[in-house]
């Protein structure tokens, strides 16, 4: 920062970004059910940084969370204009800002056990007072999950194996689900990759043939398996 001896400059006083005193009742409880940490960062705001644990139906993760602030420019000579938001704005923000770019949420009735309460509560709280928000939650999570499990089953078949299509959220879906046996669950499969001698593209070499370019990559693998190809 200039300064002018031991004194500011009064343009820099006003370009300060002080906020007002804060509600201490102001409070919002963000509750996951979804294993997995997340993490939401929203650099125009402040507080902006949100972290929500791992949780479970058996035990949520639970994010206090307050009001958060950002500041307008009026001009040049006037300090910046604090424009606060409450903290339900808040939680409604992390959790939409969140799911909406996951694949296979809706936001309605497919998307991850995370959501909101007015209000700070702990866990045995949340259990007694916002259980049906609570088994709304599972569901739509298992719904989310089993569309995700549908998509990868129908990207491992249209890939011809290749692991690079399934996501994580879609092994995380499976276990969660007890599907263990799915074939594109095995981690090993990613270190099995090959390049297709025609394409380059890499492929499963479990599977004879090149799901990018349709070659042939192993005739006798695919004179075994009885495929017949048209001339």
């Amino acid at each position: 920062m200039a300064v002018i001896g031991q004194f500011p400059l009064l343009s820099e006083v006003k370009r300060r970004t002080i906020r007002a005193p804060v509600n201490p009742l102001d409070k919002s409880t963000i509750v996951s059910i979804f294993p997995k940490f997340i993490s939401e960062r929203k650099h125009t705001i402040q507080p902006g940084v949100f972290e929500i644990q791992p949780g479970t139906y058996e035990h949520p993760s639970l994010l206090i969370v307050g009001p958060s602030s950002w500041w307008k420019e009026i001009d040049e000579n006037q300090p910046l204009l604090e424009i606060p938001h409450s903290s339900i704005q808040i939680a409604d923000s992390v959790v939409k800002d969140y799911c909406n770019g996951l694949l296979g949420c809706d936001m309605a009735s497919n998307m991850p056990g995370l959501f909101f309460i007015p209000g700070e509560i702990n866990e045995e709280q949340l259990k007694k007072d916002h259980k049906e928000s609570l088994d709304s939650a599972l569901v739509k999570q298992k719904n989310w999950y089993y569309a995700l499990v549908r998509m990868a089953d129908a990207l491992w078949s249209r890939s011809m194996g290749n692991p690079l299509t399934i996501s994580d959220e879609m092994k995380l879906a499976a276990r969660d689900l007890n599907l263990i046996n799915k074939e594109w669950l095995k981690d090993s499969q990613t270190m099995d990759l090959v390049r297709c001698a025609a394409c380059g593209h890499l492929k499963n070499p479990a599977y004879p043939v090149c799901s990018n370019c349709k070659n042939i990559t192993d005739p006798a693998k695919a004179k075994a398996l009885g495929l017949v190809f048209a001339q």
